[in-house]
């Protein structure tokens, strides 16, 4: 009861929050962060890619520590040589993407208006494989991450750039995730928003609930409940678990247009993955 007592408090003095349903991507945007700031003036917007350690003062100093010696040390070392080792055909993953694949997971979701899809950095090194003749990696964990953790260690402070372009099948999946995101589900009836909007800050069991700004850069994370490394689509099923929801398939459509939406709310932060987290 007292905790449903400080929830309804805080609701009370922060107000609901949704964003206009007829917005475009960068009025969204500038709302979305706007509420942020607003709700942790103490914290600078660029923080906010440290995920619930840039509201919690009292475990960053412990994070930081585990930061120094980070547990997905091994992941990007095992990712940078999968990455670099060549397939049958003698070709790698480096031909697959612009630039080498180095420094461009900042670019990532995309939506490509040739296929009409929503297009991941996971998705890209899977079709990588596909026409290089290779058999597809798990979505959620294992060497996917590992691969995913190294392109994002490569463009680390790189800034989020997710583009919507003047197409109306883009902003149809930008509109999917969108409505993912503020729709309640399963049988406690919550949404995405529910615990990274409206009760961000706020404990739930012992553990605070990080903000929803910046979230999407921290992955693939390392999370200690895991006991290793994991994509973001695996910590979007964690979620809809946690609700009692059916969780839908790592890197269905559902989860790639809840991503473009989630990540495009980041943009102008930076890459900082991979990262370590509770």
């Amino acid at each position: 009861m007292k905790k449903l007592l400080t929830v309804t408090l805080v609701l009370g003095l922060f107000g609901s929050f949704t964003l206009p349903a007829q917005a475009s991507p960068e009025q969204d945007l500038k709302v979305f962060r706007d509420y942020f700031t607003k709700r942790f003036p103490n914290t600078p917007v660029n923080d906010f890619i440290n995920g619930v350690y840039s509201i919690d003062a009292a475990s960053r100093e412990q994070w930081e520590e585990i930061e120094e010696f980070p547990p997905y040390e091994l992941n990007i070392e095992k990712g940078e040589t999968l990455f670099n080792t060549p397939f049958a055909n003698g070709k790698s993953y480096a031909d697959c993407f612009d630039n080498g694949g180095i420094g461009i997971a900042h670019r990532y979701p995309f939506f490509d208006q040739e296929s009409g899809q929503v297009i991941t950095l996971e998705g890209s090194i899977n079709a990588c494989r596909a026409v290089n003749g290779e058999q597809p990696l798990g979505w959620s964990k294992g060497a996917i991450a590992d691969i995913s953790a190294y392109m994002h260690y490569t463009s680390r402070g790189q800034v989020i750039n997710v583009v919507v372009p003047d197409d109306p099948a883009a902003m149809a999946a930008y509109e999917r995730g969108k409505n993912h995101f503020y729709a309640k589900r399963g049988q406690l009836n919550m949404a995405c928003a529910d615990c990274h909007v409206y009760y961000s800050g706020n404990k739930i069991r012992a553990d605070l609930l990080s903000p929803a700004l910046g979230q999407t850069s921290g992955f693939p994370v390392y999370r200690s409940k895991w006991g290793g490394l994991g994509t973001l689509h695996r910590r979007y099923g964690g979620c809809n678990k946690q609700v009692r929801a059916k969780p839908h398939k790592s890197q269905s459509d559902e989860y790639k247009a809840l991503q473009y939406f989630h990540t495009y709310m980041s943009n102008g932060l930076e890459i900082n993955g991979p990262s370590a987290r509770k």
